[in-house]
């Protein structure tokens, strides 16, 4: 490569497909500076040239399938990077150097096909990345921490990996639009950060080990998801979240067990791909024939019929691909001739005999296979017979002289056609009269018809809008259903990881129990047990108790009632909640405590305000001194009461009273010899009969702990 003087005009070279295994490079790239994008792919490059580092305006590299083993050197030197494809390398982790990370605007980073093991360290430092593919490598397991700061990834490929589960942190991508997670053994993976990726468009599990239980109960707000690849899983009917996706556009369910289609495909009003190969579907519900804007269908290797295919088939106009072959057709039906755009017909391993004559009028048909059909006939092409037909005699006597009646038959035949019939004239007047109101209202209708497209001419001059067309919507279209948030209550981790979980309810909410209080219930409380297992296919499966204690209050009781199936939902599990008595638990439920479990007494408090009567005390008390009154408790009996401390000798000692917070009330009124019997004068006066003994006294109440 010569030097010229246009060398630094240059913004763009394209120098893949050349041999650099040598060490040798162009040295004359240096020399331009005003560079913006090089492509080495298929280079055979070992090392990145010392001559990048010249390349101060250098946006886009591009090292694709060489023998990279390094990324160390002058990248980091380069400002104004933002994409950087070295796919189809060597690197391993070692050679994906942190410095690169902290490029302002590196937006771009392609590392598939490589030999990483984890992700690249400060990964999560480029915070202004939009395309991370890390597919094809040996990665295990995704940091919590990367997906904090790369919130505006808009493409994600970690497809061909092996990752057994995704980071919580996923659902703060809002607006990631492509998810690629192909070749993962996600099993344990609930994927619940699906719901979260508002603007998704693409969303690839093909081979993640996909079940019922592993998928999101609902994708409702996936309102522009428009390519799905759930292919190669385990799923045995097609799940229900995806019947809410209106905007669908590609679906490819193929290599699964399904065996039927619900009647809510017909909500697929977008849809133009659907593959469902290699599964076990016998036949195809009639709503497939509303999918209007289908396009291409593959129904490979199933177990379809003549009478598993719908007869309205023909009604999908815009069908350009039909494949249903390794099948047990015997036909086909023949609406699916009426599909004019029809271009490619594969119908191979089945068991045809023959075809619709129509099968000629599919004149842009490209691809007819029809292979391994041992029995099959070719249908005739049919001939043009319309001059045949085009005069026909239907008088009565030539009808005659073809059922091969006399001559004298056919000639009393046409003598009578020529005689003259009153009540037949009087029928054609009739006719002629009725034709002539017809012509009358042919003639008002067309005038209608007139004022009509005058009227949409003007509306489409002005510039108005059309109105837009009533379509009856489902019943269920118009319910609102809440948006239920239950990570407030249980974790993000539950019921991931067999064992058992344990919540206590206290104050309305349930609060977990460590593990070394399992087993042990307090009589006024109420649990809530999660049994966490594998079941046969290694899937995760729940079992879901609400314990109730004897003592327990009612807020309790309900309490444990709905979070039990708040935690059912949160799972989407399908067992239901199973209610424990106290002193009646089934056996199931000890046997997840190995039948070791105990009561203990008291609990906590309930969640209710609670209003209790006070309760009082009645006491006794000395009260004796003259200037300074001392107050003396006494035990509450007779034998407390001292005739010397009579009232009357206050000087001396005191008077036995009962008494409050409030006051106290003598015994004995004053001045009253001892040992007389008293009639109480007064509210709060005893009775006394004789000495060290009482009949009865008023008892005041004095608060209980006073």
């Amino acid at each position: 490569m010569a030097a010229t003087g246009v060398l630094p005009f240059v913004r763009g070279v394209d120098l893949s497909g050349n041999d650099f295994k040598g060490g040798y490079f162009p040295e004359h790239v240096k020399a331009m500076t005003s560079l913006r994008w090089l492509k080495l792919n298929r280079t055979g490059l070992c090392y990145l040239p010392e001559e990048l580092a010249a390349l101060q305006k250098l946006e886009h590299l591009s090292v694709s399938h060489n023998s990279l083993t390094t990324l160390h050197g002058e990248l980091s030197g380069l400002p104004c990077l933002r994409a950087i494809v070295a796919r189809a390398n060597s690197l391993k982790n070692s050679g994906v150097p942190d410095d690169i990370f902290q490029l302002d605007d590196l937006s771009v980073l392609d590392l598939s096909y490589n030999q990483l093991t984890e992700c690249p360290r400060e990964l999560e430092n480029a915070k202004n990345m939009l395309v991370l593919n890390l597919g094809h490598n040996s990665i295990d397991t995704i940091p919590n921490q990367l997906f904090i700061n790369l919130t505006d990834l808009l493409y994600l490929d970690l497809s061909d990996n092996k990752l057994e589960s995704l980071p919580p942190q996923m659902r703060r991508l809002v607006h990631l639009q492509t998810l690629i997670l192909n070749n993962n053994p996600l099993l344990h993976a609930q994927l619940r950060q699906l719901p979260a990726m508002t603007a998704l468009q693409t969303l690839h599990l093909r081979n993640t080990q996909r079940t019922q239980s592993n998928l999101p109960t609902s994708l409702e707000g996936l309102v522009n998801l428009a390519d799905v690849d759930l292919s190669c899983n385990d799923l045995s009917r097609v799940p229900e979240c995806l019947y809410t996706l209106g905007s669908l556009r590609r679906l490819n369910l193929s290599s699964n067990q399904i065996t039927e289609l619900s009647l809510c495909i017909d909500q697929w009003t977008q849809l133009e791909t659907l593959n469902l190969s290699r599964n076990q579907l016998t036949s195809l519900p009639s709503a497939i024939c509303k999918l209007t804007k289908l396009k291409k269908m593959y129904l490979n290797s199933n177990k379809l019929d003549f009478d598993g295919i719908p007869s309205g088939i023909g009604k999908l106009i815009n069908l350009e691909e039909f494949m249903a072959a390794n099948n047990n057709l015997e036909l086909i039906p023949e609406s699916l001739c009426r599909c004019s755009k029809l271009r490619k017909l594969v119908l191979n391993k089945n068991r045809l005999v023959t075809l619709p004559e129509a099968i000629h009028f599919l004149t842009d048909v490209e691809i007819l296979d029809v292979r391994e059909n041992p029995n099959l006939v070719m249908p005739p092409k049919p001939a043009d017979r319309s001059s045949e037909w085009y005069n026909i005699d239907f008088s009565l006597q030539n009808q005659l002289r073809l059922a091969g009646a006399s001559p004298a038959t056919v000639a009393a035949a046409a003598a009578g056609s020529s005689t003259k019939d009153p009540l037949a004239r009087k029928m054609r007047l009739r006719r002629r009269k009725d034709s002539a109101q017809d012509d009358q209202a042919k003639q008002v209708l067309k005038g209608m018809s007139d004022v009509a497209q005058e009227k949409n001419k003007k509306i489409e001059e002005s510039g108005e809008a059309k109105a837009p067309d009533l379509k009856t919507r489902r019943w269920d279209q118009g319910l609102e259903k809440p948006q239920l948030d239950y990570s407030e209550f249980f974790s993000e981790d539950v019921g991931q990881l067999p064992g058992i979980c344990v919540w206590q309810i206290e104050n309305f909410v349930p609060t977990l129990v460590d593990e070394a209080f399992h087993g042990k219930f307090y009589e006024a409380d109420c649990y809530i047990v999660l049994k966490t297992f594998l079941d046969e296919n290694g899937s995760l499966n729940w079992e879901i108790y609400y314990w109730i204690g004897q003592e327990a209050t009612l807020d309790k009781k309900a309490c444990s009632a709905i979070h039990a199936v708040n935690l059912r939902n949160y799972l989407g599990a399908e067992c239901r909640s199973i209610r424990e008595e106290m002193g009646d638990e089934s056996e199931e439920f000890l046997q997840v405590f190995d039948n070791d479990i105990s009561y203990i007494e008291g609990g906590t408090a309930s969640g209710f305000f609670t209003v209790e009567d006070t309760q009082y005390v009645t006491r006794l008390y000395r009260v004796y001194g003259k200037k300074n009154v001392k107050l003396e408790p006494v035990a509450l009996k007779g034998t407390s009461l001292d005739p010397r401390d009579a009232p009357g000798r206050m000087g001396q000692g005191g008077s036995p009273s009962l008494t409050s917070e409030t006051g106290s009330v003598p015994l004995l009124p004053p001045a009253v010899p001892w040992g007389r019997e008293v009639r109480p004068a007064a509210p709060g006066w005893g009775m006394l009969r004789s000495v060290g003994s009482w009949k009865g006294v008023l008892q005041l109440g004095v608060p209980a702990g006073a």
